[in-house]
């Protein structure tokens, strides 16, 4: 299992102006974070903290590969991962990230990126996802060609048989 101790960061002891933390995270971070809906990946990323007055500017980029399922065969695939994020911490009286800046308890000041980075790493998969053309299971688009062709031909076979009634609306011609 992935210690997530290390992507916690201690805010309030934050001494330097600029700091750049590095991380290579693979299968065992993404088995560590509970409800997380991907479980393989390589991910290297990069965090660069700016301490400014009253607040904190973090800089995220990522790159790397993560598993997803193929929509087209639902086989797994590599999907490339690349992206770059920006998070803006204050500290205060209890956690918040209700806004577009997340407040860290200042008693704790302690702020866990683990999940911030899950998060980025999903936004950056696409909605759609399928394999290069060629490299779906055949057996699966096999069937779903087959299935697909069934379909459309009992659509076909429900607008061939058109309710009477709807013919004779259909040879009303209005005219202005």
């Amino acid at each position: 299992m992935c210690s997530l101790e290390l992507l916690k960061i201690d805010l309030k002891g934050f001494k330097e102006d600029q700091q750049v933390f590095e991380y290579n995270l693979g299968d065992e971070f993404f088995g560590a974070l509970d409800g997380s809906q991907l479980e393989h990946g390589a991910l290297h990323v990069s965090v660069s903290i700016r301490k400014m007055t009253g607040f904190f500017e973090l800089q995220f980029h990522t790159e790397g590969v993560v598993t997803v399922s193929c929509d087209r065969c639902l086989d797994d695939m590599e999907q490339p991962i690349a992206t770059d994020n920006q998070l803006v911490v204050k500290l205060g009286d209890t956690y918040s990230d209700d806004d577009d800046t997340v407040t860290v308890d200042e008693n704790e000041g302690i702020l866990d990126l683990s999940w911030f980075i899950y998060e980025f790493t999903m936004l950056a998969i696409p909605i759609k996802h399928v394999h290069a053309p060629g490299k779906c299971n055949s057996a699966m688009t096999q069937k779903l060609a087959e299935l697909s062709g069934a379909v459309r031909s009992s659509e076909e076979k429900a607008e061939a048989a058109i309710d009477p009634r709807w013919e004779a609306l259909k040879k009303i011609n209005i005219k202005d």
